[in-house]
């Protein structure tokens, strides 16, 4: 399991598995529930460069930043960590 702490957003944490170069088990931690678990449930089993190319860069309102995007972020930092 993966851990990353957001920054600008409403949700803290988030954490993940990669299998096969895939996305499972995503979690945010606070946040809007609803909201993150359809993401969470979308990207279940994608690549994990799908979800980057298309989470990174999504604002929130008037915030440069989202869960979504901090989702890319984190998924990035793995891959630098496990490279």
């Amino acid at each position: 399991m993966y851990e990353y702490h957001t920054s600008g957003t409403c949700s803290t944490k988030i954490t993940f598995d990669i299998k096969d170069n895939k996305v499972t088990n995503v979690k945010f931690t606070r946040g809007c529930a609803g909201n993150l678990l359809g993401i969470s449930t979308l990207i279940e089993g994608m690549e994990v460069d799908e979800v980057i190319e298309r989470l990174d860069g999504l604002p929130c309102g008037s915030k440069s930043t989202s869960c979504p995007d901090q989702l890319a972020q984190a998924l990035k930092e793995y891959k630098q960590n496990n490279a």
